[in-house]
């Protein structure tokens, strides 16, 4: 699915992951190398026409592992140890968009609303399909985590029972419709 379809099937998920993922202006993906191994990369994201877009400097490592191996994570940046900002979490497949007309738009765009002037055919540009989406957030006086994940549609806290143990999951109603 695309940004809008998450948008449109969980409209109050898709938001807290547009604040998450998309308003910091950077968010981080887990790659595939050639050896197996992950690589984890910042990249500036950027949703036009209801795609969630990233690009990448022309014939950069994260570029490679994607035409390589089409799967990602993208994950939210940690911006404290606490939790309380919370995690999200997509994991699904970034296949090259090689269409030059959506390149040109997509590079119009970023100028317009970054600053920053991509040349096409200068960068590499990938869209998010998004399989699955997960969300994590920890109450730090309680220590309870709080969880969210789609599809399918699921939501429980876990609550804290020590500095480093949680209980099972408990049904919680939030984020998802």
């Amino acid at each position: 699915m695309n940004w809008d379809d998450l948008t449109t099937a969980q409209p109050r998920l898709a938001e807290h992951a547009r604040r998450r993922l998309l308003s910091p202006g950077v968010l981080l993906i887990g790659t595939v190398r050639r050896d197996g191994t992950p690589r984890i990369s910042p990249v500036e994201p950027f949703v036009l026409d209801g795609r969630l877009l990233l690009s990448m400097l022309w014939q950069s490592r994260k570029a490679a592992d994607l035409l390589r191996d089409p799967r990602i994570l993208v994950h939210s940046i940690v911006t404290s140890r606490d939790g309380g900002d919370g995690e999200v979490k997509l994991r699904g497949t970034a296949p090259p968009v090689e269409d030059r007309t959506v390149q040109q738009r997509y590079a119009e765009a970023v100028g317009e609303t970054l600053g920053w002037h991509p040349v096409v055919g200068k960068f590499h540009l990938f869209e998010v399909d998004v399989e699955h989406v997960v969300t994590f957030r920890y109450d730090d006086a309680t220590g309870d985590q709080y969880v969210a994940s789609w599809p399918p549609g699921r939501e429980f806290v876990r609550r804290g029972t020590s500095a480093t143990s949680l209980g099972e999951p408990q049904e919680h109603h939030e984020l998802l419709v």
